[in-house]
């Protein structure tokens, strides 16, 4: 079975920083590719002879949970705001 090819309205919030490097997590991939978080990571594993050796890394704890806090902490604003806008001064 086929999945549908998901795209999210915006990609850019997918997008992190670690490492100096910016990169999509995972699950973000997962879902613009609409399959499982786990296929994705078989292929990837599967096929790992055709990705570039500093295409995939495994996060390290501290990494992890930084990304976790970072991603818990986005804020969605409605079209036509800015964050300087949102926040009470």
């Amino acid at each position: 079975m086929k999945h549908k090819r998901i795209i999210p309205a915006d990609i850019d919030s997918m997008i992190i920083e670690v490492r100096g490097e910016k990169v999509i997590l995972d699950a973000g991939l997962a879902s613009i590719y609409g399959v499982p978080t786990r296929t994705l990571n078989q292929a990837i594993k599967r096929n790992a002879d055709r990705f570039p050796p500093d295409f995939v890394f495994q996060l390290t704890l501290d990494e992890a949970q930084a990304a976790h806090r970072l991603r818990s902490q986005t804020v969605i604003l409605k079209r036509g705001h800015s964050r300087q806008n949102s926040v009470k001064q």
